[in-house]
C-alpha cells in the first residue's frame, strides 16, 4: 500500500541517542539539587531510564522528595544536558536526514524525550521544516503513563496531519507496538545500535535507512 503520513521517533531515528553515562549524570544532578547526595545507585538508574509514576513516587518518598517538583528538575536537567551533546557535537541527525525532503507524505514526530528537547533539536538542527507535527512528552509525572507502546502522542500527531494511511518509523519494540496500537503500519529501521536485533514483536518493514522510505512509501 502507499502512505500518505510518516510518523518518526526521534532519537535513534532521526538523530543519534544520548549517552547513557550523560544521562545517569544529569540524573544524579537533579537529586542534588535537593541536596541528595548519598544515593542508591539502583535509584539513579531507575530515574534516568524507564521509569514508570509508581517508582517516581516511591524513591521521592524515599527521599522526602515531592514527586511532581523533581520529575520536573529531572526532565529539564535531562534536556539540557542532551541539549550541550548537540551544542558540543555529540549529538548530531543521521547523515539521511536529508532524503526526507523529498519524501512526498505528511511528517510528523512522535517521542518519549522530553519535548522541551525534541523542540530544541528540531531547531537546533534546523530541521524543523520537515515536519508538519512533533510530540515529545510534557514533564510531569503522569505524562510517563504515556509513553509508547502507548499510542496516546501517536494518535494525536496522526490527528494533526489528517493522516488515512499512515507509517511509523522506530528504533525499539515500543515503537513497534505503539503503531499496532493505533492501528497503523510500522518500519523499524536498522540504525548501527540496532544492526543485529532479534525482534520479539515484527513490523510491517524492515529497513537499514530513511532512503528506502521511498521505496516503501509507493509499493
Amino acid at each position: 500500500m502507499t502512505y500518505d503520513t510518516v510518523i518518526f521517533d526521534n532519537d535513534g531515528v532521526l538523530v543519534g541517542r544520548t549517552s547513557f553515562d550523560v544521562l545517569r549524570e544529569a540524573t544524579q544532578e537533579t537529586f542534588a539539587q535537593f541536596d541528595v547526595t548519598d544515593l542508591d545507585p539502583d535509584h539513579v538508574e531507575d530515574m534516568t531510564i524507564g521509569a514508570t509514576p509508581a517508582q517516581v513516587g516511591d524513591i521521592c518518598d524515599l527521599y522526602d522528595l515531592d514527586p511532581e517538583t523533581f520529575w520536573r528538575a529531572r526532565d529539564r536537567t535531562l534536556s539540557r544536558a542532551q541539549q550541550e551533546e548537540a551544542r558540543a557535537g555529540r549529538k548530531t541527525p543521521y547523515g539521511d536526514i536529508d532524503t526526507l525532503a523529498d519524501l512526498d507524505t505528511a511528517k510528523g514526530i512522535v517521542s518519549s524525550n522530553q519535548q522541551e528537547t525534541v523542540d530544541f533539536l528540531l531547531d537546533h538542527f534546523d530541521i524543523s521544516d520537515h515536519f508538519g507535527t512533533a510530540y515529545g512528552r510534557e514533564p510531569t509525572v503522569e505524562s510517563l503513563d504515556l509513553r509508547k507502546p502507548d499510542p496516546h502522542y501517536l494518535e494525536r500527531a496522526l490527528a494533526d496531519l489528517d493522516a488515512e494511511s499512515a507509517l511509523f518509523v522506530g528504533d525499539n519494540e515500543s515503537d513497534i507496538k505503539a503503531a499496532e496500537n493505533a492501528g497503523i503500519d510500522s518500519a523499524f529501521i536498522r540504525r548501527p545500535h540496532r544492526r543485529d536485533w532479534d525482534f520479539n514483536v515484527y513490523p510491517t518493514w524492515d529497513i537499514d535507512s530513511l532512503d528506502d522510505l521511498h521505496r516503501v512509501c509507493s509499493a
